[in-house]
């Protein structure tokens, strides 16, 4: 079999109309408004678990995006950039802090924006007080991970469109055994998919529990 690592990868890349909102309308509305033209505040934070989708929305916001756990310095950041977003901001380092803090207040003079997320609000990072207390000057607004429910509801969905026949059980059987997080379900399901049609055998129990084993899970 080939590695099927390869298809947790997205299909798509990440944009508002592939997010799967859940509860988080607010957020989506909020981000929204913030990047209209007439918007004036120059600082969007997000904070909220580990794959409840904040870098999805960093990225969807088509800013130069900038992950703070691959550079934790920010040694790649324009450094004349009117609009960026910032993920991961917990990671960063002693000198990536002091980038993102001049960012902060160059872009505030100058009616740039800047998105960023973090795991936690900006009172409870492990930062720089006088960064902590820039990033919470902005609007905050917190990412709610989907239920089980919102997640059976839009892997239905996708295997629908699709045209996937599963068999009944083959929901439960993914959240007892994989990654309980969306993005690593709908990764899940494209494998699932592909692995299928490689095989040429129907999806039943058996092909799905070849795929978990491929990957590990």
């Amino acid at each position: 079999m080939r590695q099927l690592i390869l298809d947790l990868l997205p299909e798509a890349p990440p944009s508002f109309e592939n997010f799967v909102a859940g509860s988080n309308a607010e957020t989506l509305t909020g981000l929204a408004a913030w990047l209209a033209p007439a918007n004036s505040e120059s600082l969007f934070f997000i904070w909220g678990d580990a794959g409840a989708g904040k870098s999805h929305l960093l990225q969807a916001c088509q800013a130069p995006y900038y992950d703070a756990r691959l550079d934790p310095e920010l040694e790649s950041l324009d450094p004349v950039t009117d609009f960026c977003a910032v993920d991961n901001v917990e990671a960063l380092g002693e000198s990536g802090q002091i980038v993102l803090f001049n960012l902060i207040n160059r872009l505030r003079a100058s009616a740039g924006r800047l998105l960023a997320a973090a795991s936690v609000p900006p009172l409870r990072l492990t930062l720089r007080e006088d960064l902590r207390t820039r990033l919470g000057s902005g609007l905050l607004y917190r990412l709610q991970p989907l239920s089980d429910a919102e997640k059976l509801t839009t892997l239905v969905e996708q295997a629908n469109a699709r045209g996937l026949v599963l068999p009944p059980e083959a929901f439960n059987f993914f959240f007892s055994r994989a990654p309980r997080d969306m993005r690593s379900l709908m990764a899940l399901l494209v494998a699932i998919d592909r692995y299928s049609l490689e095989q040429k055998r129907p999806i039943t129990l058996p092909l799905l529990r070849e795929v978990l084993q491929s990957l590990n899970l």
